[in-house]
C-alpha cells in the first residue's frame, strides 16, 4: 500500500513540476498586446516575432552534470599549453576572451607558424550548438574538444601524450581525482574542458533588455534595424531563435580567398552534393566583437559583410537561391541594421586566464 502511494506521490510531482515548466516557457516567450494603435515596436512585429524570444539555460548531458570544480579544471586546460605539442598553443590562443573567444585573424594559427583554413568560430554560447565546427562534425562539446588537440594544423598533439603530461603534475593529478576519481584521461580531459565552455553564455544585452520591457534599451535606430533585419533584409531567415541562428548549414556563394583550396564544407562529412560548399549559420550574439567573419574570414568588419549581403556578388552558382541582390535596402537603412545587429553584445564575460599549475 505505501508503494501504491509513493507511486500516487510521483505522478502527482511530475504533473505539478510539467504543468509549472509549461508555465515557464510561456512566461519566457515575449507576448504581444494587440494594441492599436500599437505602443511598442514589439506590438507592430508579426505573431509570433520571427521566433525571437529570451534565452533558457543552455541544454547540458547527463553524463556531463558540471560542478564548481569540473568547471575550474576545465578552465584551466583550456587556457594551458601544454596541450599542445610544442607548448605554444592553448584554447585560449584561437579563442581569446578579448577577442570575442575568437582570435582577431582571419584563420586559425596552430603549432610551428601553421595556418588553417578556417576562422576561429566564436564560443559564445556555444552550449547552444546542436551541431559544432564549420561544417558540424561534432555533435557534442565533449566530443568537439578533443579535434583541435589532435589536429596537426593546430595543436598538433597526441591525446595520450597530453594525459601523461598532466599526470606528470601533481597538481593536476589530484583535480581529475576530485573531480572524476581517476588521473587525467582523454574522457576526463574532453568533459571537463566541455563543462567550462558551456558557461560561455552571452545574454544580457541590450537587445535582451529590449524584450524584458525595456522600452528605452534599444536606440531608435536599433528599433528601426529590427524592422529591417526582420522585412526588407530578411536576415531573419537564417538568424531565427532566441540565439540567432537556425543552425543549418547554408551556401552562401562567398569570393574565393587568395591563396586557399574550395572548402567543401559540410559535404565532406555527408558526402551529399547538396551539402557542397555549405556552413552552419553563426549565432549573431556578439557579432559585434567577433570580426573577421564568414567560415573563411573573407569580410574584415560588419559593414563588408553586410554589403556582401546587399550586393549578392561572388560565386552565384555556389549560392542558396534566397540570397539575393536587397536593392530596396538604403543607406538609412544598412547603418539601422548594423546599429541593431551592435545592440546584440552581452554583459562583458569576466574570464581571466587562470594561474596554471607548474
Amino acid at each position: 500500500m505505501s508503494r501504491f502511494f509513493f507511486r500516487v506521490g510521483v505522478v502527482a510531482l511530475l504533473l505539478v513540476f510539467s504543468g509549472w515548466w509549461a508555465h515557464v516557457l510561456a512566461a519566457a516567450a515575449p507576448r504581444k498586446t494587440n494594441a492599436y494603435p500599437p505602443r511598442t515596436l514589439f506590438d507592430t512585429l508579426p505573431d509570433p516575432p520571427f521566433h525571437l524570444y529570451p534565452l533558457l539555460a543552455p541544454p547540458v548531458p547527463p553524463y556531463n552534470l558540471p560542478t564548481p570544480a569540473k568547471i575550474e579544471l576545465g578552465k584551466r586546460l583550456f587556457f594551458d599549453p601544454r596541450l599542445s605539442r610544442d607548448g605554444t598553443i592553448s584554447c585560449s590562443s584561437c579563442h581569446n576572451p578579448a577577442l570575442g573567444f575568437s582570435n582577431g585573424q582571419r584563420l586559425a594559427a596552430g603549432v610551428r607558424g601553421q595556418m588553417g583554413r578556417r576562422n576561429p568560430p566564436s564560443l559564445f554560447n556555444v552550449a547552444y550548438r546542436p551541431q559544432l565546427f564549420w561544417d558540424g562534425r561534432a555533435g557534442s562539446l565533449e566530443e568537439q574538444a578533443l579535434e583541435p588537440i589532435q589536429n596537426p594544423l593546430e595543436m598538433g598533439e597526441d591525446i595520450g601524450r597530453v594525459a601523461a603530461k598532466l599526470n606528470a603534475v601533481p597538481e593536476y593529478v589530484q583535480a581529475f581525482r576530485d573531480v572524476f576519481g581517476t588521473p587525467a584521461t582523454a574522457d576526463g580531459i574532453a568533459r571537463a574542458i566541455a563543462a567550462f565552455e558551456r558557461t560561455l553564455v552571452s545574454t544580457h544585452s541590450a537587445w535582451d533588455r529590449f524584450m524584458a520591457g525595456d522600452e528605452t534599451a534599444l536606440s531608435p535606430a536599433a528599433q528601426r534595424g529590427v524592422r529591417v533585419f526582420d522585412e526588407k533584409a530578411k536576415c531573419v531567415t537564417c538568424h531565427n531563435g532566441p540565439n540567432f541562428t537556425d543552425n543549418q548549414f547554408h551556401a552562401l556563394g562567398l569570393p574565393a580567398r587568395p591563396g586557399l583550396s574550395d572548402d567543401p564544407g559540410r559535404y565532406a562529412v555527408t558526402l551529399n552534393d547538396e551539402d557542397r560548399e555549405t556552413f552552419r549559420t553563426p549565432s549573431l550574439r556578439n557579432v559585434a566583437d567577433t570580426a573577421p567573419y564568414m567560415h573563411n574570414g573573407i569580410f574584415p568588419t560588419l559593414e563588408d559583410t553586410l554589403d556582401f549581403y546587399v550586393k549578392a556578388e561572388g560565386r552565384p552558382a555556389h549560392r542558396h537561391p534566397l540570397i539575393t541582390p536587397l536593392d530596396l535596402l538604403t543607406e538609412q537603412d544598412k547603418k539601422d541594421l548594423l546599429e541593431f545587429l551592435r545592440s546584440l553584445s552581452g554583459a562583458p564575460l569576466d574570464i581571466a586566464s587562470p594561474i596554471l599549475p607548474r
